[in-house]
């Protein structure tokens, strides 16, 4: 078996190495930042404002599928039924500067990661290393498809339910630009995020934290928390809910699997390291 790495730092050292790796994650989102902030018009025209857009391909996908199954067509939409509307001096320059910014974040996640890793990967065997890349590779791709989920599926029925809701005929939607891009943003990140919880298993299972007897024991509690955050993160409707609790309960039962493979791994090893004192 391989052996973590000799030699022990101090707590200052730890803290002077993790500085460095911040600052290079920082560097990677702001370098990302200034490219987003730099293709304004795809950024915004054509992602941000996309969903917007009654030609988006996720109406167009569920318009098809309602009129194949025969019942109101919803999703079948020929204008949005609102106007996004600036009302601040610097309300559109502000918000291109920290739309740039979420953007960099998402955009350099994958690098942040492994700059994580190459933070904990000294403390590990060498084996431990060669799982980890792999856990590396799968959060990162975890993560991209979290946003995608949310940009595709979760924003767009948010913004078709929330921008067409209308209590009275009489009252036309104006929605601020700040409000519309606080939707898509926050939806984004949050499904991004939420994609996550197979890999904040796996760090928890190796801290000790977790087991898979606890998550099986507490499923249930788990499932109504998973509902209250998918009822936080979608328009307050029950299809929306569905759509987003379905993937984060296979997570959570995935999770499981992972944290059994963890512990099971973590005695492994430590048996190997009795018999190898024993000898």
């Amino acid at each position: 078996m391989g052996k973590k790495n000799e030699g022990e730092m101090s707590f200052l050292q730890h803290l002077e190495v993790l500085r460095w790796h911040l600052v290079r994650s920082f560097t990677a989102i702001l370098f990302f930042a200034i490219v987003c902030f730099l293709g304004k018009n795809i950024l915004f025209d054509v992602i941000i404002f996309g969903p917007k857009d009654p030609d988006f391909i996720t109406y167009q996908l569920f318009c098809q599928f309602t009129r194949a199954l025969g019942v109101k067509e919803v999703f079948c939409l020929e204008e949005m039924p609102f106007q996004i509307l600036n009302t601040k001096m610097a309300g559109q320059f502000s918000t291109h500067i920290w739309v740039s910014f979420i953007a960099g974040f998402i955009l350099a996640f994958p690098y942040i990661l492994w700059e994580l890793w190459r933070f904990v990967s000294p403390g590990l065997y060498e084996s431990e290393r060669k799982y980890s890349r792999v856990i590396l590779f799968f959060g990162a791709i975890l993560f991209l498809l979290g946003v995608l989920f949310g940009y595709y599926v979760i924003v767009p029925l948010s913004i078709q339910f929330l921008g067409g809701y209308n209590i009275s005929n009489e009252i036309t939607n104006f929605i601020d630009l700040l409000s519309y891009i606080s939707t898509v943003a926050t939806v984004t990140l949050s499904t991004g995020l939420v994609f996550e919880l197979p890999i904040i298993v796996y760090f928890l299972a190796r801290l000790g934290i977790l087991t898979p007897q606890w998550m099986k024991k507490y499923r249930r509690h788990a499932f109504v928390v998973i509902l209250i955050l998918s009822a936080i993160i979608t328009p307050p409707d029950i299809s929306s809910q569905v759509l987003v609790t379905i993937p984060i309960v296979v997570l959570y039962e995935v999770s499981i699997k992972i944290c059994a493979r963890v512990i099971r791994r973590q005695q492994k090893q430590e048996l190997t390291n009795q018999k190898e004192k024993a000898v």
